[in-house]
């Protein structure tokens, strides 16, 4: 099995590298110290395995996972973390095994072997809830047939669009398959409903105009056009353009 290890500290790296330098049946393919570089270490070396720490800064083991599900083969995922807290989520996500640092060797190797005996039909059915330690701080999408992670500090807005959704930044626009409703609920605060198809980000939010036709349309920074509010919606828009700054 072709494993990449993932941890922000490279002595623990370095110690499970060691650990499966003693397993026939096991290579190291590849090391990683944060989420994003887990992502584009899987797709680039299409790993069978991920040994993945959870809390690391930037984006977490929980959200990597969760965005590895958008390869067409993802991995089987083993945690492994010095913290006990997030166990519940770990198992509710489908992973194969987690495992509490310091790492005992007798646990790695049960938890490869239960690794190995998945099948690739239970491998893609693998699959991470949004109910993590937080929300995501990143956008998975799929660019010219490979994947790139959008901050979601960047987005300007989701828009539907049928079955999709339009992820707006000032430098693209790109489609992802998730709905309006489930970003709403993950990015509550961050992100306001103006229209049945339509959320902005507040941060972003620049002011708000009437056109000729009597229709209302917000103006984003970093946004050329503006996006139509609807009347229910309306004074919603209006309490938090009041309420920013300056």
């Amino acid at each position: 099995m072709k494993v990449l290890v993932v941890d922000d500290e490279a002595p623990a790296r370095e110690r499970l590298r060691r650990m499966l330098d003693g397993f026939d049946h096991c290579v190291v393919c590849g090391e990683a110290a944060t989420g994003q570089e887990a992502l584009a270490g899987a797709e680039q070396q299409q790993p069978d395995v991920l040994l993945m720490d959870i809390r690391m800064p930037g984006m977490d083991g929980l959200e990597a996972a969760r965005h590895l599900q958008a390869l067409e083969q993802p991995p089987a995922v083993i945690f492994t973390t010095a913290y006990s807290d997030y166990a519940i989520e770990a198992f509710e996500a489908h992973a194969v095994d987690y495992l509490l640092k310091p790492v005992r060797q007798e646990r790695l190797v049960e938890a490869l072997k239960n690794a190995r005996r998945l099948t690739r039909a239970q491998t893609e059915s693998v699959h991470v809830t949004g109910d993590g330690p937080g929300v995501r701080q990143f956008i998975c999408v799929r660019v010219h047939g490979g994947l790139q992670l959008v901050s979601i500090s960047d987005i300007r807005y989701f828009q539907a669009d049928q079955k999709y959704v339009t992820v707006c930044t000032p430098e693209m626009q790109v489609l992802v398959e998730e709905t309006l409703k489930s970003l709403e609920q993950e990015f509550t605060g961050r992100f306001l409903r103006i229209h049945r198809n339509a959320l902005v980000a507040t941060a972003w939010l620049a002011g708000l105009d009437r056109d000729a036709e009597g229709h209302y349309r917000v103006r984003l920074q970093g946004v050329a056009g503006q996006l139509e509010v609807s009347r229910r919606h309306l004074a919603d828009v209006r309490r938090c353009i009041k309420a920013l700054p300056g």
